[in-house]
């Protein structure tokens, strides 16, 4: 474990720091503020799950902004007002954040997600469509062309560099699974060296804690299927490989006393008992959600800043996705606990 990380683990008890006062962002700042008092709380999000149905569900969202316009409310409606109120919170967040490098920062996830599904197309001999987000900053339509002429100069860096690093990976042993682990360690990587050239402390922290959420994951995945592969998690995290790689090899029961020392005790703790219980990995996804937030919560100590705003964005998609997550259990008649231990 290098310095950096030894650090961060020693000076924090669940979250790490988050930077400093900029006090250019006086009224951005002020701005998400107000935005922040509009979100759905908890009770809402619990009287949706304990909803009779999928329609009584959506009347609850009535005087909302998720409301739907039509009589007739349908999955396709739903699905199409989510994606309106992302894009509309991630223009507002183009346009509040000053330091632009922050803004294309945050539009890679797009050009990482487009990437990763033209390359497994790609190598799969699918046709490579041209279903891609436009919210990146590589356009789209350009993927076809590309691919075709498998001339990556055309792509930015990171993606050329992560599109080479996916297609190697796959032709090791053809294994798609290779081409997901080679893009989300070209992205760990890109995003840390973002985050240290703009000397955000915050950004450094969220990366970080991303990257810590994701291996964890990772690990109890490859002790549930008993995969014997090795070598699949994210660098740069808070936590150490090595005690990601111990964790592959002991009991479910001595998972939670081996992170003890780290800010994830509780969250392993409580996902291992649900996936020895309950074989699903519902717990575990629900408590790195909450993990995270509580984390982007703690912005609420800046008074000016980028943070706040940043925090907002990840926040309000978040909300539009268990928004999402209800709704489509609903619509499919999906039990209220799995949907209860799934959000709560």
């Amino acid at each position: 474990m290098n310095h950096e990380q030894r650090t961060a683990v020693l000076d924090f008890y669940t979250y790490p720091p988050v930077g400093t006062d900029d006090w250019r962002y006086v009224y951005q700042s002020a701005q998400v503020r107000v935005l922040e008092l509009q979100m759905l709380t908890r009770a809402a999000f619990l009287d949706m799950a304990n909803a009779e149905n999928f329609p009584a569900a959506v009347d609850l969202l009535s005087a909302t902004e998720y409301a739907m316009q039509r009589s007739e409310k349908s999955s396709m409606e739903m699905e199409n007002n989510l994606l309106l109120r992302r894009a509309a919170v991630r223009e507002m967040f183009a346009d509040l954040i000053l330091d632009k490098p922050i803004v294309k920062l945050f539009k890679t996830r797009d050009d990482f997600a487009n990437l990763r599904l033209a390359v497994r197309r790609t190598v799969t001999d699918k046709p490579i469509g041209t279903d891609y987000s436009a919210d990146g900053n590589f356009p789209p339509e350009q993927f076809e062309q590309v691919f075709a002429e498998e001339n990556y100069t055309e792509f930015p860096d990171y993606m050329a560099d992560a599109a080479d690093r996916a297609v190697l990976a796959y032709y090791r042993n053809k294994d798609i699974r290779q081409v997901d682990n080679a893009i989300d360690s070209a992205q760990a990587e890109y995003n840390l060296k973002q985050a240290r050239l703009l000397n955000s402390i915050f950004l450094l922290g969220l990366f970080k804690i991303q990257i810590d959420l994701t291996n964890i994951r990772t690990m109890l995945r490859l002790k549930f299927t008993e995969s014997e592969q090795r070598n699949v998690f994210l660098k740069g995290g808070f936590i150490e490989l090595e005690r990601l790689e111990r964790g592959t090899e002991l009991g479910y029961e001595a998972l939670a006393p081996l992170f003890f020392v780290t800010p994830y005790y509780h969250l392993v703790e409580a996902g291992a008992a649900y996936l020895t219980s309950d074989k699903s990995f519902l717990r575990i996804e629900q408590q790195c959600e909450e993990h995270l937030t509580g984390f982007l919560k703690t912005t609420v100590q800046i008074t000016a800043g980028p943070q706040p705003i940043i925090a907002y964005l990840l926040l309000k998609e978040n909300e539009i996705r268990t928004v999402r997550l209800i709704l489509t259990a609903k619509k499919n008649n999906l039990d209220t606990k799995l949907i209860l231990d799934r959000i709560s």
